[in-house]
Parts: structure tokens; C-alpha cells; sequence
């Protein structure tokens, strides 16, 4: 085994004078330090291998994390004390466009995996997340950021790598392991979009346009442009606007949520009124639960989202036309009147070309991949685990895949209101998740049906 990142305090380097002193603090642990002689070889190797702006601060049990920049993009990289040579590089998930692309400073600390990355960190591993270069679709850049720490953390003598994670960090974990498939050893995706971009656009596109149709002239319509191929509200404060960015996301997001949560109460009040035939036809249309989350998270991503993805994929990647929508409950007349009124858009070669590559899903993969879905997920649907499978099947490389499903969780709303969590996993799911398939790169035993439930 190659030696460990810590070397004996003890240890001269030649290039350790030169280092300026750096103010060690302790986020995770008031009592933990950095010893100089480590620290010094940590900043060298980091140094030597191209990472710049460097800061270290202690983690917890005497551990060390690092903050700093690879090719102009932030990092953190947590190394325990007691390193065994494997990391876990993290794919982060989508944010709203407009915000900011960060990492944690302590990603111990907070956790951005559900609990996981605490408990890698405490089995001594290492952990890293690479920011991406955009906020959005960021597939490819977070696949490639993250390619850029994986070398990083092979030069501060990394034995084993393993890629995770979640929603959008799915994404990642695909492009990573299909593009790239000498990289990693192993691979986790929790709620990701595993199939690829491609469907998940669909679907946002189909939920916008059909409940605008469906809406129309009513207290539920959405506020802003109704064009699908665009978005609906603006992301950034306009020029003289003091909101917060962050802030202003948030208001734009309730701006279309509160007429979808007032659609949902209406509903509850009258089973059999019109409201609850909207929601039944939009859930058909859409293959979302009927269900206020399931409709709200998808029609806000799509409402403040379309512009980014039309921008990011060279044009927009999916088309309704010639597509015969059939809404349930509607007579022939009404469902004539529902395809001749609905926004039709078509899909530029280009954007689907870019979907493809960054990245929809070909099955090809050299490494243990465990994946694990909830059953009804409000964002990425639990068909992305289903189109996965098909697409690893019919690649013949079934013996690589292990696939859980999980029960659906539920969280309160506005209004009294409850709805499918995106994600909602309990940190034993996501713990069983990681160690299923650490397990089974490390024993070559692939994992039971009953290692994630």
C-alpha cells in the first residue's frame, strides 16, 4: 500500500521553510491540531500537484480540511487522522440559477450527504467536493471538476477512489463512471438522475405547459411569461434591488408555488370538483404524483430553470410536437381543444447531442454502482432508476448494478398541506448505501436485496 497522506511529525522537508505559517482553527473539534511537519506535507504535495489559495483549518479528531482552488475552482478536501487511502469524491445537486457555485468550508460539519459524509470521514476516509463552474445544469462541469480532485487526491497517494451522489450528483456519478471508467473504484447515486437529462426534461416541460393550458383564466395560473421554452420569473434581483440573491430566489419560487398550493387546498375541499380533475390530469400527463410537492418542485425548476438549460445545452433539448396528450375525465371535444391550445416546441439537434454526452445514460460501466430511488420522489422521478435498469440490461451489464427502492417520505407545506420529499432518505439509508457498496468493491461480493430498505 502506498503511504498514508500524514507522515511522522518528525519528518524534514526541504521546501517546509518557505511555506508561510498558516492559523489552524477547529470547526468540528476545539481540541484537535494539525501537526506543522504533516501540515507542511499536505500543503507541498496539494501544492505540487497544481491546487492554489490554499487554507487548512483542523477537522474533527485531528484530521485536516482543505480548502483551496484547482484550475480557479473551489475544493474541500476533509482527510481524517487515521486515513486509509480511500476518498469519496461528492457530486453536489442542482441550485437554483443565478446563485453562487460553492462548496462547504466544513463538509463534515455540514453534511450535504444526508449524514454519509460524517460517517465516511469517521471510518477514515477522506472526503472532497469539487464546486462547479456554473449554477443549473452543471453535469459536465461537476464531472470534470471533480475528474480534477480525483487526480488531486491520487497525488496526496490515495489508494482507492469512490464517487457519490445525489439528485443532479446522480448526473454526475454517471458521466463520471461512463466517460471516465478508469477513475473510480466504485459508485453510489441516491435519487439521481440516472437515465439522463433527457426524460426529466420532458416531463418539466410537459407539467408547465399542460398546467398553463389547464389553469388558464384561473386564481392558479403562474405568474410571469408563459412561454415554456423560457423561464417564467427572473433568478437575479434586478439593478437596484438590495435582496439577497439567495433571498430573491426564494421569493420567486413561492411566487409560483403559492397558486399550486392554493390549487391543492381547493382540490381537498371538492374531490369532485374542477380543481381535483386538474390535478388528476396533470399527474396523468406527467407521470408525477397528484400530490403538491410533486407538481410544485417540478413546475418551479422548470419555471425558473428553462433559461439555463436552453443556454447551457446550446438550445432546448426536447419537443412536443405531433406528441397526442389524452387527459383523463375530458371529453373528445375537450381533449381536441387541450392538443390544439397546448404550447408546442420543438427539440434542437444540438441540445439533444449535449444532453447525450452530459449525460444520458448508456450502461456501459466498468465499476460497482449502487443506486437507490424512493418510490415517489417530488423532483426526479423514481422511472430514472427504471430507465437506468433498462439501459444497463440491455448493455449486458446487469452483474455491475445494484439498484434499492425505498418507501416515499412526506414533509409539511404551507397551508397544512403535506408532500413527497426530493430526496428524503434517513441518514441509516444513506450510510447502508455507501457501506453496500464499499462492501462490494471491497470483497467482490455484490450486495443483498435487503442491504438498503
Amino acid at each position: 500500500m502506498k503511504k498514508r497522506l500524514f507522515l511522522a511529525a518528525g519528518l524534514a522537508l526541504t521546501c517546509a521553510g518557505c511555506l508561510p505559517p498558516t492559523q489552524v482553527s477547529s470547526p468540528g473539534d476545539a481540541g484537535a491540531h494539525v501537526p506543522d511537519a504533516a501540515r507542511a506535507v499536505l500543503l507541498a504535495k496539494a501544492g505540487a500537484a497544481g491546487a492554489t489559495d490554499l487554507v487548512l483549518s483542523a477537522g474533527p479528531g485531528g484530521g485536516t480540511i482543505m480548502n483551496g482552488r484547482l484550475s480557479g475552482r473551489r475544493f474541500v478536501l476533509a482527510v481524517p487522522a487515521n486515513w486509509t487511502g480511500e476518498a469519496v469524491l461528492f457530486g453536489q445537486g442542482y441550485a437554483t440559477p443565478g446563485s453562487e457555485p460553492t462548496v462547504p468550508d466544513d463538509p463534515i460539519a455540514k453534511d450535504p450527504g444526508g449524514g454519509m459524509l460524517r460517517h465516511i470521514y469517521a471510518k477514515g476516509l477522506a472526503v472532497g467536493i469539487a464546486a462547479f463552474d456554473k449554477s443549473g445544469i452543471a453535469t459536465e462541469s461537476g464531472a470534470k471538476n471533480t475528474l480534477l480532485l480525483h487526480d488531486l487526491v491520487v497525488k496526496l497517494d490515495a489508494t482507492r477512489q469512490y464517487v457519490a451522489g445525489g439528485s443532479m450528483g446522480g448526473s454526475i456519478v454517471m458521466a463520471l463512471i461512463e466517460r471516465y471508467p478508469d477513475a473510480f473504484d466504485g459508485a453510489l447515486s441516491m435519487c439521481g438522475v440516472t437515465e439522463g437529462w433527457l426524460p426529466l426534461i420532458a416531463r418539466l416541460a410537459d407539467m408547465r405547459a399542460a398546467y398553463n393550458v389547464l389553469t388558464e383564466g384561473t386564481p392558479y395560473a403562474l405568474p410571469g411569461t408563459k412561454d415554456v421554452t423560457r423561464s417564467a420569473l427572473p433568478t437575479v434581483p434586478p439593478a437596484g434591488d438590495a435582496t439577497p440573491g439567495d433571498t430573491f430566489r426564494e421569493q420567486q419560487k413561492m411566487k409560483l408555488l403559492m397558486p399550486v398550493f392554493a390549487l391543492f387546498t381547493a382540490a381537498s375541499g371538492d374531490p369532485d370538483g374542477r380543481e381535483a380533475k386538474i390535478v388528476s390530469q396533470l399527474a396523468a400527463i406527467t407521470g408525477f404524483a397528484p400530490d403538491p410537492a410533486a407538481i410544485g418542485a417540478p413546475l418551479y425548476t422548470a419555471a425558473l430553470g428553462m433559461d439555463d438549460i436552453v443556454a447551457t445545452m446550446g438550445g432546448l433539448p426536447v419537443g412536443n410536437v405531433g406528441k397526442v396528450y389524452a387527459p383523463p375525465q375530458m371529453t373528445d371535444a375537450e381533449t381536441e381543444a387541450f392538443n390544439r391550445t397546448i404550447q408546442r416546441f420543438a427539440a434542437a439537434p444540438q441540445a439533444i447531442a449535449y444532453a447525450r454526452r452530459w449525460h444520458q445514460a448508456t450502461g456501459h460501466f466498468r465499476v460497482p454502482l449502487v443506486t437507490v430511488h424512493q418510490t415517489l420522489d417530488s423532483l426526479v422521478p423514481f422511472s430514472q432508476s427504471e430507465g437506468l435498469g433498462r439501459a444497463v440490461a440491455s448493455a449486458g451489464n446487469g452483474e455491475r448494478l445494484a439498484q434499492y427502492e425505498v418507501p416515499a417520505t412526506r414533509f409539511a407545506l404551507p397551508g397544512g398541506l403535506e408532500g413527497y420529499t426530493h430526496c428524503g432518505f434517513s441518514p441509516d439509508q444513506n450510510i447502508a448505501a455507501f457501506e453496500a457498496m464499499r462492501q462490494w468493491v471491497v470483497t467482490g461480493r455484490r450486495p443483498g436485496p435487503e442491504a438498503v430498505r
